[in-house]
């Protein structure tokens, strides 16, 4: 199947009263039916850093926030970047995975942007090919892998970041980092290359999707980009849209990148998500060690989970206040993405009590490895009591809060 091309998604789910019976659902009552969400970056960290995340607590992690299929990025140990690497996690996500999971191969090998990986073995092998975790340096490097995918019907998925631009920054080069003597991140090293990206993905014709925009300038130029025919898709991530960086704290689990930026920005991407500049949500879930997480905002790995409560903040905070509906947010976080990268929607629902409310608190609610979220205290609507994928449970909560 060409994955540079949309697909049609319906939601017609077969409904097992039995099996809702047996979690305890009276659709008579209170619960709401969704379609299975779909997250296009993830990280579940196998093979390679199982101690972070596994397929297999990633992909419960992923079916408890409602989600039943997602894309794992390649950065790995060994890097997907050649059939052989590639197999090697396809073959645990076949063994472990509860859900869809859907592995990315790299664009360059060892994702270091010198030489361009295999697409031709490897793109019946992979949903797209993406160097995330590191931005393509190199204009003729990423030309010519555009080419190529272009001749592949593939999309590039592409972390944009200039490296010569970041002079050691590590948080949002504003106002927080000014007045608490942080090294900041510019804005220009992300829209920069989404701008040439552009460029080079308008003069090839290929397929092209931006990871986790953060910024007022990308949200501009993607909608120019746009108007202009260019063949692009984007997400953003729900801290980018719920948080800025005045609400920083000298903690890890606000480090990530790229980093929450400024409260224009983030009223940019909500602008963003309303005009349908932006296509998808994604989580960028990236969980680390308690310890890696534990240095601080300069010196913890970059990276936060989020597929645990992605669905219950937005509907909190975007839905609830009535900034979107929740038809918007079905699009954004179930049908767009599936569009995008031709992923079916199957039998794959989730059931969920939208009134209940509870704390978000990581030791005790999450599946995940990964513990470390800006969002560890906050109050949110919506409890997930059950999700089915190709109809059956992969996840399901017999108690209420």
């Amino acid at each position: 199947m060409d994955k540079s091309k949309s697909a049609k998604i319906e939601f017609s789910p077969k409904i097992d009263i039995k099996l809702l019976r047996e979690a305890g659902i009276d659709l008579s009552s209170q619960y709401t039916i969704l379609p299975g969400f779909c997250d296009v970056h993830v990280h579940f960290r196998e093979p390679g850093f199982s101690y972070k995340e596994t397929i297999d607590t990633g992909s419960k992690a992923a079916a408890h926030g409602g989600y039943t299929a997602v894309c794992t990025m390649p950065n790995l140990d060994p890097v997907s970047d050649s059939v052989e690497h590639l197999d090697e996690q396809i073959r645990i996500i076949e063994k472990d995975a509860c859900i869809h999971v859907y592995p990315y191969a790299a664009i360059t090998v060892g994702q270091k942007g010198n030489e361009i990986a295999d697409l031709e073995g490897m793109s019946g092998r992979c949903i797209a090919f993406s160097d995330d975790g590191h931005g393509v340096q190199s204009d003729e490097i990423m030309k010519q892998a555009m080419l190529r995918a272009k001749e592949l019907g593939m999309i590039i998925t592409a972390h944009c970041e200039d490296n010569s631009l970041l002079h050691g920054g590590y948080i949002h080069d504003g106002k927080y980092a000014k007045e608490h003597g942080h090294r900041g991140i510019c804005s220009e090293s992300e829209w920069g290359q989404v701008a040439r990206d552009l460029r080079l993905a308008k003069e090839t014709g290929c397929a092209y999707h931006v990871c986790h925009i953060s910024t007022r300038e990308s949200v501009d130029i993607i909608r120019r980009a746009k108007a202009e025919g260019v063949d692009v898709t984007c997400e953003t991530a729900p801290h980018y849209l719920l948080l800025d960086d005045c609400m920083l704290e000298e903690d890890g689990k606000w480090k990530m990148n790229p980093p929450i930026r400024s409260a224009d920005d983030r009223d940019a991407l909500i602008e963003g998500i309303i005009d349908g500049t932006i296509d998808c949500i994604a989580t960028d879930h990236a969980p680390h060690s308690a310890e890696e997480k534990s240095r601080g905002l300069e010196k913890s790995a970059f990276g936060i989970v989020g597929i645990e409560t992605a669905f219950p903040l937005l509907y909190t905070y975007l839905v609830i206040p009535g900034i979107i509906t929740m038809e918007k947010l079905e699009e954004l976080l179930v049908y767009n993405p599936r569009k995008r990268f031709c992923i079916p929607l199957g039998n794959d629902y989730s059931v969920w009590n939208l009134s209940a409310e509870w704390t978000i608190t990581p030791e005790i609610d999450f599946l995940s490895k990964g513990k470390a979220t800006p969002f560890d205290g906050w109050r949110v609507s919506g409890v997930n009591v059950l999700t089915v994928c190709d109809g059956r449970p992969v996840y399901s909560m017999d108690y209420q809060r």
